[in-house]
């Protein structure tokens, strides 16, 4: 019995053969690469997101700063009257500096309920920048604007996303800023 060798058709497996082969071999010489880039990539992304929630410390920082600041009573600097030239010796007057407060943790649930309402006072706040300024957890903040949703210190306002919180007049008069009405 003779068979028929086809030599187009030894010729396209051979072909075929070779193909996959440097397939394989140029896929191999460009999988690290490929690696690579995804990784910067994924290093890119964290770096992204640790400067934003940097910049999102200090925002919150520097709101509670102007609060704590407006909250304060205006120092009254004392201008002396421009004095003719003489020849005597001027006096210099000695300005008493006032050291400025460090903002300080909550330690109860009392102080920090009061903090957070005196933080929403001038503007809504987001749960997230709460939680950021007082330096407590998600969870922790989420439990406590949720009672003081119930409660109706604060307005939650679902039309924004994430929501934002805003003090009502009942949280105004717990804090001291309104007084209670008298009946």
């Amino acid at each position: 019995m003779l068979v028929d060798i086809d030599v187009g058709m030894i010729l396209g497996v051979i072909a075929s053969f070779v193909i996959g082969l440097a397939s394989i071999i140029v896929y191999n010489k460009i999988k690290p690469r490929l690696g690579s880039q995804t990784n910067e990539l994924k290093i890119l992304v964290e770096r992204v997101q640790y400067y934003e929630n940097l910049l999102i410390d200090m925002k919150i920082r520097l709101d509670s700063l102007e609060l704590v600041k407006e909250s304060e009573e205006p120092i009254q600097a004392q201008i002396p009257k421009p004095k003719e030239q003489k020849y005597e010796p001027e006096v210099v007057a000695e300005v008493k500096e006032e050291k400025v407060k460090e903002r300080t943790h909550n330690m109860n649930f009392g102080s920090a309920t009061e903090y957070v309402l005196r933080l929403i006072t001038e503007k809504p706040m987001t749960s997230r920048d709460i939680q950021v300024t007082i330096g407590r957890t998600r969870e922790h903040t989420s439990r406590m604007m949720k009672k003081l949703f119930e409660e109706g210190l604060v307005e939650r306002n679902m039309q924004t996303k994430p929501f934002t919180y805003k003090i009502t007049e009942k949280g105004l008069t717990r804090i001291g800023v309104l007084k209670a009405p008298t009946t």
